[in-house]
Formats: structure tokens, sequence, C-alpha cells
């Protein structure tokens, strides 16, 4: 079985190192800003992981949290890490709106609403910020 994230980027890369990546999920269209912090190497569990390697993947995920804060202003940032789709260690960092398509779900469960394209296109707008501001956190974090 081929893991996607071994064979494919997993969406639009906003930074990388020789350890890890920061993409844009662009395959999720109600949830712009939706990012992934992704390990390079297969790896299936977090614990896995060295001591070091945890600690620089987590100050990844908090440095993507901080910029979509300062770029998208959500309503709460979703962490997650689950894995079971695809076993490869990797971080979902959503900006969460209280009139997103899901909210107060989980961005998984079933829709609640429609969210307008007026809504979306603006925060596909506010989403093209996030590049240099996932670059000016990785520095800092």
């Amino acid at each position: 079985m081929t893991c996607v994230f071994c064979s494919e980027e997993g969406g639009d890369v906003l930074w990388q190192d020789e350890r890890m990546r920061v993409v844009v999920a662009t395959a999720e269209a109600d949830y712009p800003g939706f990012c992934r912090v992704i390990w390079n190497a297969h790896v299936a569990e977090f614990s896995d992981l060295g001591a070091a390697d945890r600690e620089h993947l987590m100050r990844a995920v908090y440095a993507v949290e901080r910029a979509l804060r300062r770029v998208m202003h959500p309503s709460k940032v979703n962490l997650a890490s689950l894995g079971n789709q695809v076993p490869h260690v990797h971080w979902h960092v959503i900006p969460r709106f209280t009139n997103d398509a899901h909210f107060p779900l989980p961005v998984w469960a079933p829709r609640q609403r429609t969210v307008s394209e007026a809504m979306l296109g603006q925060r596909r707008a506010q989403a093209t910020l996030l590049r240099d501001a996932v670059r000016q956190e990785m520095e800092q974090a």
C-alpha cells in the first residue's frame, strides 16, 4: 500500500526543512487555510520520534497556529493528529469560524450549513498570506 504523504506533498508547500513540511491542504475547499504539518520520513506514531524531533515538530505546529491566528483571525484553531487513514505522522491545523460548514462539530462531521462563495473567497484571499506568515513564525519558533 502506498502512503500518500510519502508519494505526494499533501498540498501546497508553505515551508519545509530536511525533516518536515508545512502545507496548505488545497483539497479542503470548505476550509481555506487548512494546514498540515507533515513529517517527511514514514513514521506511523508520534512516540516513534526522538525527543528532539518531537520538539521540532511541535514547534512547527505552534508556528502554524500562530500564523493562522495572525492572518485569518479564526474563532478557534483545531489541532488534530489522527492517522487512521494515513498512518504517517502529521498534524492538522485548521482555522475554524462559527459560520463555517461544520461548526461547532469537527470538520469531518456532517455539514451543518452552506457557506457562501463570497465568504470562502474572502478566506481564500486571506490564506494567500500564510506562506510568509508561516515562514516568519518558523524563524521565531
